[in-house]
């Protein structure tokens, strides 16, 4: 048996707590404890209280002021937390506490409850541009923003008719690297890349059509249209269709810190919780690795032909010593570099490493991997609540998260897509 106790409140329709209904107080009260308790309200047929006033349904005795019985069931443990709360709230009626043996409690996880709209979740106020404006006012806006897509509006109703991603910019819009890379150049040569976007607008190289969401629907649906069309974020329009926010994968995250309850408490609990899911159900096991004695042109080669933005370092063992970035590799090239490696010369100054001067074939294949990779590493591991790491990647705005063992062997990656993709399984 599992030690629970239930509180009783015996109150009526009447009754307020700051000026709203008490029940509705109660629910909100023990919803937001984040606790392993139930709470049902139920409204009695007739009744009487203590000042003689008799409620009833009868049509001669007509009365609104129903008895009300709030019953809420939770483990022992939390009673006096819960207590405490509810003895401030309840100006009117009885509560009543006794024990209650429980055989077992099993509950279902949920990613973020049902009723979470997507006007709860998203970014209100969201940075746009119209279709007239100039795709250099676009792209500063996308510097200055921790999103890589930006909604497109029309001149007059403002109603959303595309939007502009760091792709669209690369692909249609002449821009070479990403916003990322972009971002590390210094203001004179940053000014000179941006000014090639002038003569062009929003509307001419945005994507359409726009993929939009209400901000009264469910935020499982519109979780759903970003996993079906593959997009990392969605316009939010109100009922005029005008554009009233904007929903990101980071707001959805947000969401889920904000509205998940603590898993491992209730497992501590002896509940047991069904569509638990751990880091080392969804990491992507092919990133790809080498040795900290590999030559940065190799790294470079691997990055380049891979359209990848990153490789893993790892000893002989396995152990991960630390990450490699196309950022990381900024601060070998030269103005004369040729290819996409030749256009990060145009963003950085020439040749800024001291310690490898002369020929820079000759340097890149010197130079190893050991002494350009990041080592300040937050990492975590395959037994890790995916909850637990969407709180990480959201409060430190990682997008991607190496994975290790107890031993600190690398078994992968995790990001932000298979996060969302998880979590969206288990509450479809």
């Amino acid at each position: 048996m599992l030690e629970y106790k239930a509180i009783e409140i015996f109150t009526s329709e009447e009754a307020r707590c700051q000026g709203k209904p008490a029940t509705d107080e109660v629910i909100q009260y023990i919803r937001d404890l984040k606790i392993a308790a139930r709470c049902i309200v139920t409204r009695g047929i007739a009744g009487c209280y203590e000042s003689g006033e008799v409620a009833t349904q009868k049509l001669e005795v007509f009365s609104f002021n129903l008895p009300v019985r709030i019953y809420i069931v939770l483990p022992a443990a939390e009673t006096e937390r819960v207590l405490a709360g509810l003895n401030g709230m309840m100006v009117d009626g009885i509560i009543a506490l006794h024990d209650l043996p429980v055989v077992g409690h099993r509950t279902r996880k949920a990613f973020f409850p049902r009723q979470i709209r997507v006007r709860d979740a998203m970014t209100r106020e969201s940075k746009r541009v119209s279709v007239s404006a100039s795709l250099r006012d676009a792209a500063r806006l996308l510097l200055s923003s921790i999103f890589t897509g930006l909604p497109v509006v029309d001149d007059k109703e403002g109603r959303p008719v595309g939007v502009v991603t760091q792709g669209d910019l690369i692909n249609r819009g002449g821009l070479p690297l990403r916003l990322g890379l972009l971002a590390e150049s210094d203001a004179v040569r940053l000014e000179s890349l941006l000014a090639g976007l002038s003569s062009r607008t929003a509307g001419e190289v945005m994507s359409t059509p726009v993929v939009t969401i209400g901000e009264d629907r469910q935020l499982s649906e519109a979780v759903d249209v970003m996993l079906t069309k593959g997009v990392k974020r969605l316009p939010v329009v109100d009922k005029e269709g005008r554009l009233s926010g904007m929903l990101s994968r980071l707001d959805i995250f947000r969401t889920v810190m904000r509205e998940a309850p603590d898993w491992k408490s209730f497992q501590a609990q002896k509940i047991e919780v069904e569509h638990l899911r751990n880091v080392g159900d969804i990491l992507r096991r092919d990133t790809r690795t080498v040795s900290p004695d590999t030559s940065i042109e190799e790294v470079i080669r691997m990055i380049d032909q891979n359209d990848i933005q990153r490789v893993a370092v790892v000893d002989d063992g396995g152990r991960l010593l630390g990450l490699i970035s196309d950022r990381d590799l900024l601060v070998f090239f030269k103005q004369e570099q040729e290819g996409i490696w030749g256009l990060l010369a145009k963003v950085k100054k020439t040749f800024v490493r001291d310690d490898c001067p002369g020929d820079l074939h000759q340097c890149l294949i010197a130079t190893k991997a050991a002494s350009v990779m990041t080592t300040n590493l937050i990492t975590v591991q395959e037994e890790m609540l995916i909850e637990d790491a969407i709180r990480i990647m959201t409060e430190k705005a990682i997008k991607r998260l190496p994975v290790v063992d107890d031993q600190g062997r690398f078994r992968g990656m995790i990001s932000r897509d298979s996060l969302l993709r998880a979590g969206f399984v288990e509450v479809s």
